[in-house]
């Protein structure tokens, strides 16, 4: 296989998923490598001393399955969760230390962003919507995970790439953790968003939902507390599984809606692993003609910040 010196390698080590990946910058495409850090059976989560230890563990095995044969030039990598203060998880410093040794014997400065950002810019990859960072028009993008359901307004800034405001977001539960939580309720293995997904379509129970929204806010709590009573009342879980799904949908398009209110009609974006749900994602395709990025580009991964490294660097755009 040839040498390629246009190719820039993407790293991200956060909750809950060791990822690298190659951009190729000629021909746009990417190859990357991902692996869940393990989860026991029943638990809702991870420490973050064991994240740490699995990203140790499992982050040469993905860049040695993404870099076979090739000559890097450029290197991304998020560093923390958000581009706010006090944004940081330990299970970062992983992907930015790997980072920091290849870049120290390969001549090459990191390009180092946020884990959201990330997120953003692999669903406009995904999409084929980059060309929304040419302009100084803003977009409104959605962050929706397992830590975050954030509402932001986007606008392209030639020093920063994009400067990020976020004007809405979940006052407790977060949307990633209502599914999450849902699902090991009803004995599904933790991350359950994918099997819960399964469920839910086994049912179609109709259900009027009132999600509640404070300004452009949203209160997700409510979601895990009925379906709790639901499943002691012996409700079928696949119902269960729906209610979930839609509750969460209903929050999204309600936050999208006043935010149109309030800002104007501007194009949307929908990241993170929560909007990998092909469930949720086709409904809000009908409402607002949103972009998302397909399933594997969704959930947590290094192509966003290879992107990110790349357009730094004046490769793309």
């Amino acid at each position: 296989m040839p040498i390629r010196d246009h190719m820039i390698l993407g790293i991200d080590t956060s909750n809950y998923t060791t990822s690298a990946a190659v951009l190729d910058t000629v021909t746009m495409t990417v190859i990357q490598s991902k692996k869940l850090l393990p989860v026991k059976s029943g638990e809702k989560g991870i420490r973050q001393s064991d994240a740490v230890f699995h990203h140790t563990k499992q982050l040469p095995e993905m860049i040695s399955a993404v870099c076979k044969d090739i000559t890097i030039s450029g290197i991304g990598v998020s560093v923390r969760p958000r581009l706010v203060e006090g944004s940081y998880m330990p299970c970062f410093l992983v992907g930015e230390s790997a980072a920091d040794m290849i870049g120290s014997v390969s001549g090459i400065v990191p390009d180092k962003t946020s884990h959201q950002i990330g997120h953003i810019l692999a669903a406009l990859y995904s999409s084929q919507n980059l060309d929304l960072l040419r302009s100084e028009a803003p977009f409104l993008a959605f962050h929706v995970s397992g830590g975050t359901t954030d509402m932001l307004v986007c606008t392209p800034d030639k020093s920063s790439l994009l400067n990020v405001k976020e004007v809405g977001h979940s006052l407790d539960l977060k949307a990633g953790q209502a599914v999450d939580r849902a699902g090991v309720m009803l004995g599904l293995d933790f991350p359950c968003g994918a099997e819960l997904e399964k469920l839910a379509l086994k049912s179609t129970k109709d259900f009027r939902i009132r999600p509640v929204i404070k300004g452009m806010d949203c209160s997700l709590s409510g979601i895990e507390n009925k379906c709790r009573s639901m499943l002691e009342n012996g409700e079928p879980k696949e119902n269960i599984a729906r209610f979930c799904l839609l509750s969460v949908y209903e929050a999204v398009k309600a936050m999208t809606k006043a935010a149109f209110d309030y800002f104007g009609k501007m194009p949307v974006v929908y990241a993170g692993g929560v909007m990998s749900d092909r469930f949720i994602a086709e409904k809000l395709k009908e409402d607002y003609d949103g972009s998302f990025a397909e399933p594997a580009f969704s959930c947590d991964n290094a192509v966003g910040v290879a992107v990110y490294s790349a357009i730094k660097k004046g490769l793309i755009l």
